[in-house]
């Protein structure tokens, strides 16, 4: 009992280690049974960093005019992240643009240099969501801490569910492959995990949203995973499954569906 609750207890700091630039000095063995036990805590994670972009926001909405104060907090947002879903965006973006047989393009996307692809995809996705921030930072910062953490908490979340969804792509190891095999029991606890930060979020802040109801808890998740489906389904179709990259590159693209279905939800 002793040794599964070390077990599980390294698999939360697994989690943020990999998932985050959180300072937690602590050093574990890491493995591909820690790895895996990590799987279940993705969408703690990204609550914890939405929770930090929302007290920055609190901190910052009234000393600075509103395109610096997204800029930070876009700069703030990327520096927990330690760019690592960044950098899985621009290597599939290099892979998948460049148009080449299979092979080739999980070769590109190995390559340790970013291509012209990859910057440009990188430059119009980080205005994206400098974009959406400037649409939901004036809304107040209740309804911008219910769209980060909905839309990190689930990005994350599904993260996982195409790891299980999936095969690997590569025929080599590489970081994704340490994630295979993880037991589809993991999977369900990192959606039942979701479901309960998302339920716990509607109750603490449900006095402001009961105008609302509670359907942009639901429509923000299905969102992200109707959406995130149809992303992992064209890049295994690309590329014979999915990698690391394109792990990172779920996340990142499924954060801007998920602000994006929070600014028609709540404004609209």
């Amino acid at each position: 009992m002793g040794a599964s609750l070390k077990g599980w207890l390294h698999g939360v700091i697994a989690a943020f280690q990999f998932l985050s630039r959180l300072p937690l000095p602590i050093t574990i063995p890491y493995n591909n049974d820690v790895f895996r036990r990590s799987v279940p805590f993705y969408p703690l994670v990204g609550v914890i960093v939405a929770f930090i972009l929302t007290l920055c926001s609190i901190v910052l909405r009234d000393v600075l005019p509103l395109l610096p104060f997204v800029i930070i907090i876009l700069v703030i947002w990327t520096v927990l992240t330690g760019g690592l879903h960044l950098d899985g965006l621009m290597d599939t973006a290099d892979g998948i643009l460049s148009h080449r047989p299979r092979e080739q393009m999980l070769e590109i996307m190995k390559d340790s240099r970013v291509g012209a692809m990859g910057v440009i995809v990188c430059v119009l996705h980080l205005m994206m969501k400098a974009a959406l921030l400037a649409t939901l930072l004036p809304l107040g910062w209740e309804i911008t801490c219910a769209a980060l953490v909905l839309s990190l908490c689930w990005s994350r979340c599904f993260m996982a569910i195409a790891m299980k969804g999936w095969p690997y792509a590569r025929k080599e190891s590489g970081l994704g492959s340490y994630f295979q095999g993880t037991p589809i029991l993991y999977v369900w606890l990192t959606i039942g995990l979701a479901i309960c930060l998302s339920a716990g979020l509607l109750c603490i802040m449900g006095n402001t949203f009961m105008n609302d109801g509670w359907y942009p808890f639901l429509v923000i998740p299905a969102s992200i995973l109707i959406v995130g489906w149809a992303i992992a389904a064209y890049l295994n179709h690309k590329l014979g499954g999915l990698t690391g990259d394109t792990y990172g590159a779920l996340i990142e693209l499924l954060e801007v569906a998920g602000l994006f279905t929070a600014i028609i939800v709540f404004q609209y």
